[in-house]
């Protein structure tokens, strides 16, 4: 059996694992051990407990749950209430205020947890009764909550972006980098289109303050505020001023986050740091269980020459490699449709970036790119995580509104993967600038 074929009934095989409700690390695991057992014998099953342990044995996955304790402390706590209340006080005056500033807020708190549905459930219990309240549809205060959580996966620092370059050996601080200036020009395109619609349609214009906050008002809103900002700073400067590796990094952010979510909201009930420490190891575990199948999965997917032969199709295509990046996009997007961000990224990795590769292009711009149809995937149904985070927060809003209303939001990702293809240097300008050009 040629492998092309191979490869498409171990397509074929997975989708249907995941369709059923199959968890992702037992559906790559239990896919990969039957193909290696088929094809290779009862021999090849020796190679499964070095596979899965080799998947781990990477100091930089360290990082991975001190990021997710960073994320859990913040979430436990009401930053991200206070991020919203700071920003409406701040931004009120413009039309569309209120949307603007829970997409302001969405960044960063995206930021602090690198959690797309945690953005989600923290802002929008907040930020969508306040909207519909004030007269904003429901499709624009519901969808731009939903697409304001995808931040999380670009903004350093991210998850998606560490899993990617352990996938791929890249470096996970230039990914770090790379990310910065595609994430704000993401959180721009999204508050322009936002503050347009709202003006178009005069909405926001009236705040939760008859005339309007005093100044006084404005700074008793940053205290609780500037401290995870400055986390944020501190967490890159400790990665990029030489002080820490990443893995250091995530602790200091982790430690940090801890003792502010004690000290400033008061968290120091036993229960609730014992739930923090559980939610943490459960996402943990999950996630080193994912990059572990993954790992193996792979390496069926190489033994089988599977992965080598659509490298070699797709590389011998006489097509524009800009063209072939098409491709690639419309394969990434279709995927995400279905399947969620760690599992597309550690499947997909072995096979697109000898492609990438080959086609000359670079594999930390390629990350980004990448993250960014992660991005459009948790919004887009039938799986879209965020949508349904959304629905549950306000149960009376019918999937497709909330789907129409992050329909623009969608376009702007899908414009920012075009700016990006037509000036590289937004993603890679910053990595080059501060760590040297890698070319």
């Amino acid at each position: 059996m040629s492998p092309l074929i191979i490869g498409l009934l171990v397509a074929f095989a997975t989708t249907a694992l995941l369709l059923l409700g199959v968890p992702v690390t037992f559906a790559l695991g239990a896919v990969a051990v039957a193909f290696m057992v088929v094809f290779d014998g009862w021999r090849s099953l020796s190679l499964v407990p070095e596979n899965l342990l080799s998947g781990l044995d990477d100091f930089t996955l360290v990082s991975i749950p001190m990021f997710v304790l960073m994320g859990a402390a913040v979430a436990s706590s009401r930053a991200g209430g206070d991020l919203y209340e700071a920003l409406e006080r701040w931004l009120h005056r413009l039309p569309g205020s209120l949307v603007i500033s829970n997409l302001g807020a969405a960044a960063l708190f995206a930021a602090l947890t690198g959690s797309s549905p945690a953005t989600c459930a923290a802002i929008g219990k907040m930020g969508i009764p306040e909207m519909r309240r004030r007269g904003y549809p429901a499709d624009l205060a519901t969808g731009a909550i939903a697409a304001g959580g995808t931040l999380g996966i670009l903004i350093p620092p991210s998850i998606t972006l560490i899993l990617y370059g352990v996938a791929t050996e890249t470096s996970i601080g230039r990914l770090f980098l790379a990310g910065v200036i595609p994430g704000l020009m993401l959180t721009g395109l999204f508050m322009a289109w936002s503050l347009y619609v709202c003006w178009r349609d005069g909405l926001g214009r009236r705040t939760a303050v008859p005339g309007g906050y005093t100044w006084r008002q404005k700074f008793e809103a940053l205290p609780r505020v500037v401290p995870f900002i400055l986390v944020i700073v501190g967490v890159i400067w400790a990665l990029y001023g030489g002080i820490a590796t990443p893995s250091e990094a995530a602790g200091i952010g982790a430690a940090l986050c801890l003792v502010m979510a004690i000290g400033i909201y008061r968290i120091w009930d036993p229960a609730t740091l014992w739930q923090i420490l559980r939610d943490t190891t459960r996402e943990s575990v999950m996630i080193m269980m994912i990059i572990a199948t993954s790992i193996l999965f792979g390496y069926m997917l190489s033994s089988l020459y599977v992965t080598q032969s659509v490298a070699e199709l797709m590389g011998g295509l006489d097509v524009n490699r800009w063209v072939l990046m098409a491709w690639i996009n419309v394969f990434l997007l279709v995927a995400g449709c279905f399947l969620p961000p760690a599992a597309i990224i550690l499947m997909t990795a072995p096979i697109l970036m000898p492609i990438v590769a080959q086609a000359g292009f670079d594999p930390v711009w390629f990350g980004v790119i990448l993250t960014i149809n992660m991005e459009l995937g948790l919004i887009t149904p039938p799986v879209g995580l965020n949508l349904y985070v959304i629905n549950g927060i306000a149960p009376d809003v019918r999937l497709p509104v909330i789907l129409r209303g992050a329909f623009p939001f969608m376009l702007c990702m899908v414009l920012a993967i075009v700016l990006l293809s037509l000036f590289p240097g937004i993603a890679t300008w910053l990595p080059d600038t501060l760590m040297g050009a890698t070319r």
